[in-house]
């Protein structure tokens, strides 16, 4: 008779590959049953998604600089405070003004629909990144990658979430207590 593969259940997601860096985390599955007789072959036995682990194995915090920010479009964040259930403890989040210096070509080449805020993305632009609940970390009481404690004129990396190839630079100009950003130019970090 033909038999199919058959495999395991997914495992749990693994930490991150290393701290302080945009890496990877991975999962995995085994093969129960090999497959016979012209049977269905085994899917994939490994999954790999991105992630950012912020602390080191030690317990410190990594240096801002090393880490890029990570960002999508400003709309997300009305249905992030939607969607969070809030407690009444979050910290109120604050807006950090940036001047993007480089942005690579993958930016302008997604047509996916939730990649459109992308194209607001120009080189010499100042964009307003919102930080607030949940990304606003409760132990430093900022959002990862805003540049705080950068020197002046630091570049700083940013990556756009939903497209790995979107990318770039920025540098900090200044930080807003009470965020009035415009619409087009409005992104929120992760």
């Amino acid at each position: 008779p033909v038999i199919p593969c058959v495999v395991s259940q997914w495992s749990v997601w693994s930490g991150c590959a290393e701290p302080c860096k945009t890496t990877y985390r991975v999962r995995r599955r085994h093969v129960i049953q090999e497959p016979r007789n012209g049977g269905e072959a085994c899917p994939p036995l490994e999954e790999r998604a991105g992630c950012v682990e912020y602390w080191t194995q030690q317990g410190t915090e990594c240096k801002q600089s090393l880490i890029p920010a990570l960002i999508t479009t400003g709309g997300f964040g009305k249905a992030r405070k939607k969607r969070a259930a809030a407690d009444g403890n979050e910290r109120t989040g604050y807006c950090v003004e940036f001047q993007l210096v480089a942005i690579t070509p993958g930016c302008l080449q997604s047509h996916h629909s939730y990649t459109h805020w992308m194209q607001y993305l120009r080189e010499g632009h100042t964009v307003c990144v919102e930080c607030q609940h949940p990304a606003l970390d409760s132990r430093s009481l900022h959002c990862y990658g805003d540049g705080s404690g950068s020197k002046k004129n630091q570049l700083l990396h940013w990556q756009a979430v939903g497209n790995p190839r979107c990318k770039g630079t920025w540098k900090r100009i200044r930080q807003l207590d009470t965020c009035s950003c415009p619409s087009v130019h409005s992104f929120l970090f992760i």
